[in-house]
């Protein structure tokens, strides 16, 4: 269980170190005014300063708000949350591994068996015809190339 406290917290740090990277970053630049006016880091500093101080206000309020103890998602809530993420990350590196077509029917079947619980059968045939019905609409009638993986030693 995640309070919105806790999360409050952590988002505000982590939008904290990302203006401080951006900071950071922009040093290397040059932060200030040259004779032709500021510098190319200028703005950019700035910036990150900005997110940072930012970030320094919603950690205040998320520390001192009352509200903000109750509960920002149960154990449930993120269990749902990870069902649906995890098999999406699954599937974007499976698309790099093996390619779109082999990822789309792993996603598919997977998705389709194991979560929403459908018969093997349907499974299998969606997980089949989906891939071929989008390489027959992105490759032959839109002439739209992607990553194939190890479809391409086939020559397809």
């Amino acid at each position: 269980m995640i309070s919105r406290r806790q999360a409050e917290v952590g988002f505000a740090a982590a939008t904290a170190l990302f203006g401080a990277v951006i900071a950071y970053g922009a040093t290397e630049f040059g932060v200030g005014w040259s004779r032709s006016g500021p510098e190319p880091g200028t703005f950019p500093f700035y910036i990150g300063c900005i997110v940072c101080l930012a970030s320094a206000g919603n950690l205040v309020l998320g520390l001192i708000t009352p509200r903000f103890a109750q509960t920002l998602i149960s154990g449930e809530q993120a269990r749902r949350v990870f069902g649906f993420t995890l098999p999406i990350i699954g599937f974007v590196v499976a698309s790099l591994l093996l390619g779109l077509y082999i990822a789309t029917a792993l996603y598919m079947f997977g998705v389709m068996a194991i979560q929403g619980r459908y018969p093997i059968w349907h499974a299998t045939l969606v997980a089949i015809v989906m891939p071929v019905a989008l390489y027959f609409i992105l490759e032959k009638g839109f002439q739209v190339a992607l990553m194939k993986g190890p479809l391409d030693m086939l020559g397809l």
